[in-house]
């Protein structure tokens, strides 16, 4: 009877073993692909908002807005969406524990639809209000799809694969930051018609994720070590592999569960009250620091004059920037099918390494550019080798550290704290750059080049290697490095189920 089951089982083994890749486009799509998307998007009708703005106020007063309360507001539009991020973030570490990884990321999709429905109805409603809401909230949505995605992402991985799947949530914010460089050229929604349909197509892949997303399993380890329900767990593994013959993989679960003996959630604060947390606590803080202080985002600022300066007509600029973010979503594609050879420390290391050279060459560049006539050829050069040095390394692995470092316990918690880090970081550098830009002149990344030597520096000698380690693997080492005296970290103390559902 069982041999006569065995052809029609093959087929269906194969087509489940696609269930993993789904997962991963799924939440990608609506997830990291929103934040590098809303990213771009607002920097083709920046002059075409400013122009609404001062419309609208005239409408309504009979007076034109003064130029500096025109370039205020616009200010508000850009940096609300960093301030949303940081919303978006504290809110992901309870989403995640009270709805489950699949079901935060379907519910944050409401925000979303409603920052799609304010941009698309802003022109005709005269309000421009209507888009600093959008802004916020879209941020908001951004800042809990990039805490829950590479959790989700993370838990459903096999340890072989982990590295590599929680590397897409990089592919998916480069392929974000593309697609929005691409639809806000002139010549597509870039128009000064076109812009109010231009920040509401956000809305699209918002709804690829709602309807492809309810159709694919949660993550395993939530369902057992916070829901304590290994039928579905069993079930979830099984369609996630492809395979029936999970039980050793479910066994490492069992034994992940029991060693997390407390019996509900960590509070952030808590993490850096906690000495068997110390190493990963700073770990996380110093590399999400220097991810975003890195000067990534500022060349991007600086790319446009930059590629003016080396002759680049400036109709055609808007596609030498297309260019640069085509650069990261290379490299992030190559991150992601080396990480599991070469491990997470060497494309981090090598990053930081290789963003120190090329920063250096980009600021002798800058201050040599008056003196040779080849020297802005470059610094154009620069800008493309730094950003696929970015993306080596700092762009995707940073992202992965808080599911490696972390147990299930402190793992939604270590996402809040990296996501609060990271958006404030990111908040201070847009409002700082424009200071430094013109305090420093031409030596604007002698501050970035010292993170990018640090990052490197620390990584090099305090951040232990993950790859091809399971969960408790990398607790147990991480608990010798915190306590050198002690031989051993979590050990297990009976089958006992942990109902985080408190945070």
């Amino acid at each position: 009877m069982e041999d006569e089951q065995e052809p029609p089982l093959q087929p269906r083994t194969q087509i489940q073993g696609r269930v993993l890749f789904l997962t991963v486009c799924a939440a990608g799509i609506g997830g990291t692909f929103q934040f590098g998307y809303n990213l771009s998007i607002i920097n083709a009708p920046t002059l075409h908002i400013q122009e609404f703005t001062n419309e609208t106020w005239w409408a309504r007063t009979g007076w034109p807005l003064p130029d500096h309360l025109v370039l205020l507001v616009w200010s508000l539009i850009v940096s609300l969406y960093p301030l949303g991020g940081l919303f978006g973030a504290l809110l992901a570490g309870p989403f995640a524990i009270k709805l489950g990884r699949k079901k935060s990321l379907l519910v944050n999709n409401i925000f979303v639809v409603a920052a799609a429905i304010l941009f698309g109805f802003s022109r005709r409603a005269g309000s421009f209000e209507m888009i600093v809401l959008g802004r916020l909230l879209v941020g908001v949505s951004a800042g809990v799809s990039m805490n829950i995605q590479p959790m989700y992402l993370g838990e459903s991985a096999p340890k072989e694969l982990r590295g590599a799947v929680a590397m897409t949530s990089a592919i998916f914010t480069a392929l974000g930051i593309v697609m929005g460089q691409v639809v806000g050229l002139r010549e597509l929604l870039g128009g000064p018609q076109a812009w109010p349909l231009l920040l509401a197509s956000c809305l699209v892949p918002g709804v690829l994720q709602l309807a492809s997303l309810p159709l694919l399993p949660e993550s395993p380890r939530y369902l057992l070590i916070d829901r304590g329900d290994s039928a579905t767990c069993l079930a979830a593994l099984q369609r996630l592999r492809g395979t029936t013959e999970v039980m050793v993989e479910l066994a490492e679960l069992e034994e992940e569960r029991a060693a997390c003996q407390d019996g509900r959630a960590r509070r952030p604060w808590e993490l850096f009250q906690d000495g068997a947390l110390r190493r990963q606590v700073i770990s996380l803080v110093v590399l999400s620091s220097a991810m975003e202080l890195c000067g990534n985002d500022a060349i991007y600022a600086y790319a446009s004059s930059v590629f003016r300066e080396a002759g680049v007509p400036q109709e055609k600029v808007q596609y030498a920037i297309v260019g640069t973010g085509c650069c990261e979503l290379l490299t992030a594609f190559v991150s992601c099918m080396v990480i599991e050879r070469v491990g997470r420390r060497v494309l981090l290391v090598g990053g930081y390494c290789l963003m120190t050279c090329w920063g250096s060459v980009f600021t002798v560049a800058l201050c040599l550019q008056s003196s040779f006539p080849w020297m802005p050829y470059l610094a154009m050069s620069c800008i493309f080798a730094f950003i696929l040095s970015f993306g080596i390394g700092p762009a995707g692995v940073t992202g992965i550290l808080a599911t490696e470092l972390f147990d299930q316990k402190a793992r939604p918690a270590a996402y809040m704290v990296c996501g609060a880090i990271m958006w404030t970081m990111l908040f201070l550098v847009g409002l700082g750059f424009p200071f430094l830009m013109e305090g420093l002149s031409h030596f604007l990344y002698v501050p970035f080049l010292g993170v990018c030597v640090c990052g490197a520096l620390y990584t090099g000698f305090f951040l232990p290697e993950t790859k091809g380690k399971t969960f408790l693997e990398i607790s147990e080492e991480l608990h010798r490095l915190n306590f050198p005296g002690q031989s051993q970290g979590p050990t297990w103390r009976g089958p006992e189920v942990i109902r985080s559902t408190e945070l």
